[in-house]
C-alpha cells in the first residue's frame, strides 16, 4: 500500500508536466490507455463470462476511474498537487468515518473540516472551481475503496481493475481521437503520460485490490494517509510546488484526523470483537 501511493504521486507529478502540451483531459486519457493494456493482457478477463452482479460494479468502477482521475488531475493544475490531493482525501477519511455516531467521530468530522479550511484559506483570491474538483475526486476515491472490495470478492485475480480499466479508456476514446486529429500528441507529453499511467495506474490499482483482499476499508484507509505527504513531496521534487506553511499545517491536521478516526473504529471492532465476560 505504501508502494502503490508513492507510485501513485510520482506518476501524478509525472503526469502535471505534460499539462502545457495535452491538458490534463489528454494525460488522463493516455493514463487509462495505458492502464488498460497492461492489465487486460495480464488479467485476460473473460468478459462475457461476467455475470450482473460482476458487471455493474465493473461499470460504476470504471465511471469511477474515469471521474476521479480527471477531476483531480484538473484540480492539480488549478491548485497543485499537494493541496489536490488533501482534498481528495477526504474519501478515505469519510469511508473510515462513515456509519459512525460516536463524539469522537464527530469530533474527527470537525476537526477534519478546521483543518480543510486552514488548507485552502478561503478568500477572493481562491480557486473554488479547483477546490470543487479535489472534492469531486474525494468522493470518487471513497466511491473507489468501496467498489474495489466488493469487486475483489466476486472477481479473482486482476479481472476486476482490468476490465474496469478498459471502461474507462473507452470512454476516452473519443478525447484521443480529437487530439490526434489536431496533431495535439507530442513525443515528450506521451512520455510523461505514459510515466502517469504506469506509476498512477496500473502499479496502484493493482496494489490496492491485492490489498483490499486482505486488510479491512478502516485499516486501508488508515495507510492512505502517506497520500498527502507523499503529493506535497512529490510536487515539490519533480514539480517545483513547494507548499506554503499554512498547506502543510492543513495536511498534518487532515492527516492526524484520518489516524485518530481509524484507531477509533480500531478500538471499538476489538471490543466488539471480545468475548463477553462470564456471568
Amino acid at each position: 500500500m505504501v508502494a502503490a501511493a508513492a507510485g501513485n504521486q510520482a506518476g501524478a507529478a509525472l503526469g502535471a508536466r505534460a499539462f502545457p502540451d495535452i491538458g490534463p483531459v489528454g494525460v488522463v486519457a493516455v493514463r487509462q490507455f495505458v492502464a488498460a493494456a497492461v492489465l487486460l493482457p495480464v488479467a485476460r478477463p473473460n468478459l462475457r463470462r461476467f455475470t450482473w452482479g460482476q458487471w455493474w460494479p465493473t461499470l460504476l468502477l470504471g465511471l469511477v476511474f474515469a471521474t476521479m482521475n480527471l477531476s483531480l488531475y484538473t484540480a492539480v493544475d488549478r491548485v497543485g498537487l499537494g493541496l489536490a490531493v488533501t482534498l481528495e482525501f477526504l474519501g478515505p477519511l469519510a469511508v473510515a468515518l462513515a456509519g459512525s455516531r460516536t463524539g469522537g467521530d464527530l469530533a474527527c468530522a470537525v476537526v477534519a473540516g478546521a483543518g480543510v479550511y486552514v488548507l485552502v484559506l478561503p478568500g477572493p483570491s481562491s480557486d473554488f472551481a479547483g477546490v470543487g474538483l479535489g472534492l469531486l475526486a474525494a468522493v470518487c476515491w471513497a466511491a473507489y475503496i468501496l467498489l474495489n472490495r466488493l469487486l475483489g470478492a466476486r472477481l479473482p485475480g486482476l479481472q476486476a481493475p482490468a476490465a474496469a480499466t478498459a471502461v474507462s479508456a473507452a470512454m476516452y476514446l473519443p478525447v484521443a481521437a480529437v487530439m490526434v486529429a489536431r496533431g495535439g500528441f507530442g513525443a515528450a507529453a506521451i512520455g510523461w503520460a505514459v510515466g502517469a499511467g504506469v506509476l498512477s495506474s496500473v502499479v496502484p490499482y493493482a496494489a490496492d485490490l491485492i490489498a483490499l483482499r486482505r486488510v479491512p476499508p478502516q485499516f486501508f484507509g488508515l495507510l492512505q494517509s502517506v497520500h498527502p505527504v507523499f503529493a506535497a513531496l512529490a510536487g515539490a521534487a519533480i514539480l517545483g510546488q513547494v507548499p506554503s506553511a499554512h498547506v502543510w499545517l492543513g495536511i498534518a491536521i487532515v492527516v492526524g484526523t484520518n489516524v485518530v478516526a481509524v484507531a477509533l473504529a480500531g478500538a471499538r471492532a476489538a471490543r466488539a470483537a471480545a468475548p463477553a465476560p462470564a456471568t
